[in-house]
């Protein structure tokens, strides 16, 4: 299993973030072949107060190939556009295999 991590600091407008993400990004993401399960978030803290982040995205694939695979398509492609759009904040993104 290989898992897909996006991490999105903290935004300009919260709320602006959350309809977008909720309202555009999540839909075009879950449209992404080949994701098996996918987990987000945006009540992250951390252990002495504020988070760094504002926000996380999780999708599992079967393996790294089916990821790079997926991020390809016409799908993830659209997602990854679709970024900017909305997450003023900056983001990080990392894999990790399970």
């Amino acid at each position: 299993m290989q898992t897909l991590v996006v991490l999105y600091g903290h935004p300009l407008d919260h709320d602006a973030f959350r309809h977008h993400f909720a309202t555009v990004h999540l839909p075009l993401a879950r449209n992404i072949p080949g994701i098996r399960n996918y987990r987000h978030s945006h009540q992250l803290t951390g252990t002495e107060g504020t988070a760094p982040y504002f926000a996380l995205f999780e999708a599992d694939f079967d393996d790294e190939q089916a990821m790079r695979e997926a991020m390809t398509t016409a799908e993830g492609q659209l997602a990854n556009a679709d970024i900017p759009h909305f997450a003023s904040g900056g983001v990080t993104v990392f894999t990790y295999r399970r």
